[in-house]
């Protein structure tokens, strides 16, 4: 599929495909006439996983870690995923503190200082 196809059937624009194939994490698997990146389900695949990983938190580097893993010992993981698991454990305290503090303020209202900046405090 032409680059176009790849980044409709991903729901990201073409621009973001040369952004990741220049980071080495999208690669066409051909050129066709004039030039034009050819890519095929791999790519989609691929593409659609950086995405939901990027929506889940993690960063290009790791992405790219990830990725040249993949498929290989998940020990080499280890560092990637430790990382990962305490900053998703600090973030679910960072939202269970925000919750609270808005159950604060829809059951008494705003205070003189709000619960919501004292909870992100």
């Amino acid at each position: 599929m032409r680059i176009s196809e790849l980044a409709r059937a991903a729901g990201v624009g073409i621009s973001t495909v040369r952004f990741y194939e220049r980071r080495g994490l999208v690669t066409p698997t051909a050129r066709g006439h004039g030039g034009y990146r050819h890519y095929d389900q791999e790519a989609l695949r691929r593409l659609k996983f950086i995405r939901r990983a990027q929506v889940l938190g993690f960063t290009l580097a790791e992405v790219d870690q990830i990725l040249a893993v993949s498929g290989a010992n998940t020990n080499d993981l280890g560092e990637v995923i430790t990382e990962k698991v305490a900053e998703i454990e600090q973030r679910q305290r960072d939202l269970e503190r925000v919750r609270l503090a808005l159950l604060d303020v829809a059951a008494n209202g705003v205070r003189e200082q709000c619960p919501i900046i004292a909870a992100l405090d």
